[in-house]
């Protein structure tokens, strides 16, 4: 499923003689056109080898073109404009009790419908979360479609977005779960009734300042929305790539780039933390929960830097790629059986989807 269009390795290829390319590097070549410096530039932006670059420059087709990222990000752009013509609100969407009645928003009373597991990607909370996604998106994803085909960055965008939702609903019943052990400790007494353990404490179960306990509670509420699990499996294969293979990549202010995308990612996170856990609106429900960025950036470090490490070879003629593939498939059936069986299981007291 996930094999390139190369059956065998090109370098074994090379070395007995049945492909020829070029002895001049590509910094050499001259009278190229704009597509070709395109293709050029993308080269020495994602490939750390010579040798990859200058196969990749000379075999490079243009059939057929990175249409998944494209269509995502327009997609993305087209609902996000649909939805703030009709509610008249371009930024903190989310705050708007209508948004989250969209079909496409995941929500915990919502996990029967399973289209949700994916379609929450094309929503956002507002202009600043898609301008940042739409951004990354074209200026890595497209660079990466291009060299790896659409099928091994489809399917690591995709990882990361089913990631961003396991990992929220997970961590959130474990913690309601921690909670609710800790909870007969400040009483004294074991809670009883239908009401022991309510969707959110009052004071006089819990201290009013905010602790980790409080964020335990409002995560095991939260809805998701946007492609930020998608996005950081993208960018933190690339940007983890880029590190194991620094001496080989020849891109321009490698060192500043990887410092500017390391401060820009982490703000978007501390964004994504101060939104939820200090809206700067009233708002009629939890607002969206920030581990998609955690999630998308495990996948991407685990699954993706494997894909990635993989331009010249099948996937499937690997050990590695197995093995995380192997780990990735069980973490999703546990993730799918938790998620039919431990909110019930654990008494937890979801609030009404919108």
């Amino acid at each position: 499923m996930i094999s390139s269009k190369r059956s065998s390795s090109f370098k074994r290829a090379i070395a007995n003689g049945q492909r020829a390319l070029p002895r001049d590097g590509l910094l050499d070549e001259t009278g190229l056109g704009f597509y070709k410096r395109f293709v050029r530039y993308v080269a020495y932006e994602i490939l750390p080898c010579e040798m990859d670059r200058r196969w990749y420059f000379y075999q490079h087709r243009t059939c057929p073109p990175p249409v998944f990222m494209a269509v995502v990000t327009l997609t993305q752009i087209i609902v996000f404009l649909c939805y703030g013509a009709r509610l008249n609100k371009w930024v903190l969407q989310t705050y708007h009790p209508e948004y989250m009645k969209s079909p496409l928003v995941y929500h915990p009373g919502h996990r029967a419908r399973a289209w949700r597991f994916l379609t929450y990607m094309f929503m956002h909370v507002g202009l600043e979360q898609l301008g940042f996604n739409a951004l990354l998106q074209l200026m890595i994803g497209i660079p990466l479609e291009m060299v790896h085909g659409i099928l091994r960055i489809s399917f690591l965008y995709l990882a990361g977005v089913l990631a961003e939702h396991m990992e929220n609903s997970v961590s959130r019943s474990l913690r309601f779960r921690l909670l609710a052990d800790r909870q007969p400790c400040r009483l004294g007494k074991l809670p009883s009734g239908p009401s022991a353990i309510p969707g959110a404490f009052s004071s006089r179960f819990l201290p009013s300042p905010p602790g980790s306990l409080t964020v335990s509670i409002t995560d095991m509420r939260a809805p998701l929305v946007g492609g930020s699990g998608g996005v950081y499996a993208l960018c933190s294969a690339h940007l983890a790539n880029v590190v194991m293979n620094w001496a080989g990549m020849r891109c321009p202010y490698k060192l500043l780039r990887m410092v500017l995308a390391l401060v820009c990612m982490s703000s978007e996170v501390g964004r994504a933390v101060w939104l939820r856990f200090s809206p700067p609106l009233p708002s009629s429900g939890p607002q969206p929960s920030f581990m998609a960025h955690l999630a998308g950036a495990i996948v991407g470090i685990s699954m993706g830097l494997t894909i990635l490490r993989s331009y010249e070879e099948n996937l499937q003629d690997q050990c590695s790629w197995w093995v995380v593939l192997l780990s990735y498939a069980t973490f999703l059936v546990f993730a799918i059986f938790w998620n039919i069986f431990a909110y019930d299981l654990l008494g937890a007291q979801i609030p009404p989807p919108p």
